[in-house]
């Protein structure tokens, strides 16, 4: 289903991008993260976010996270889906909700389970209308690449009983509808970040195959065109020759690193994942020197998803018991 898009022009982003910058102030900085860290414990931890604009939390739980961060994803999209104006820029944001969502309702129709409690809102598609509407198989009113993936994946589970191919089939179809809702954006800056997003899937596959022996044709079937990288390029070297075609990119420090484990056994994956996710952060840095554009609102958008995740590292460390040395190897580089 196609959407108009609005043409995009600087001047409709001079009054978001101003806000932009005051909401900045009020980001997870690391220097928050820290006093998170070091807090007494997860109840104090979490008085940290009162400075970020979150809610007191009375008690500190899976459940009471979930809520807030649930709330908070659901405000930021209202508002500034509303400021912004341009659906295909917001909907870049949205649309894994809904990939995460198709995956959680063809898995569970295999396994014969009630699993709607999974699925997650701030997607283009509500998460209730979405799982009737699978029941129904009718899906009219999602896009056509959303439709063509889910019933392709519910059929390849079905026949094969594998839910890893049914997760490529969506995997694929989810770059391919962020690389169409970034080019109907008009925004040449949200391209490149869609672009970062694929080369960091890419070189991702590119070490877990080759940490599992596999490559050449099953490679070549799983990685996502859309990158600066070509998949071929990608394809074509074995897991300890990636640092040569990422070399000129903004992942080549993730893939020296990511060549250096691209082994059976080659030892953890978490710094290499890190390195990955902060290249994405690097790309959006650029934006803080951009007055006004859409590109402050990107960087923000992505922003306020890493912020997110870095709570949840956080908070369910403490929770959990977890040294704040561990949970330090765990977080991403913040924004600001």
């Amino acid at each position: 289903m196609s959407k108009k898009v609005k043409k995009l022009k600087e001047n409709d982003f001079l009054s978001i991008s101003a806000r932009v910058r005051v909401l900045e102030t009020k980001l997870l900085t690391a220097e928050r993260m820290e006093r998170m860290i070091d807090a007494k414990d997860v109840n104090d931890a979490a008085k940290v976010l009162g400075e970020c604009g979150y809610p007191d939390l009375p008690e500190v739980t899976n459940s009471t996270l979930d809520a807030m961060l649930a709330q908070a994803q659901a405000a930021l999209f209202a508002d500034m889906g509303k400021a912004v104006g341009n659906e295909a820029l917001m909907d870049v944001f949205r649309v894994k909700y809904d990939y995460h969502n198709a995956k959680t309702l063809v898995k569970a129709e295999a396994l014969k389970l009630d699993q709607d409690r999974l699925l997650l809102g701030g997607g283009r598609y509500d998460p209730a209308v979405l799982a009737e509407g699978y029941r129904q198989e009718d899906l009219r009113a999602c896009s056509a690449t959303f439709q063509e993936a889910v019933a392709h994946a519910r059929e390849v589970l079905g026949s094969s009983g594998d839910p890893q191919q049914a997760d490529f089939i969506l995997d694929r179809a989810y770059f391919e509808e962020l690389s169409a809702l970034a080019a109907s954006s008009g925004s040449k800056f949200l391209e490149g970040y869609v672009s970062a997003l694929i080369d960091g899937a890419n070189l991702r596959t590119a070490v877990r195959s080759a940490r599992l022996d596999k490559a050449g044709e099953f490679l070549r079937a799983v990685l996502v065109p859309g990158g600066t990288v070509a998949t071929g390029a990608i394809a074509s070297v074995k897991g300890a020759e990636l640092g040569k075609v990422f070399k000129n990119t903004g992942f080549a420090a993730a893939a020296e690193a990511g060549a250096a484990v691209a082994v059976p056994n080659g030892g953890p994956l978490t710094e290499f994942e890190r390195m990955c996710d902060d290249a994405v952060m690097a790309y959006l840095a650029k934006a803080r020197q951009i007055p006004f554009g859409e590109q402050p609102v990107v960087a923000y958008l992505y922003a306020r998803e890493a912020e997110a995740t870095a709570i949840r590292i956080i908070l369910t460390g403490r929770m959990a018991g977890i040294d704040g040395t561990t949970i330090r190897q765990r977080l991403r580089r913040a924004y600001c």
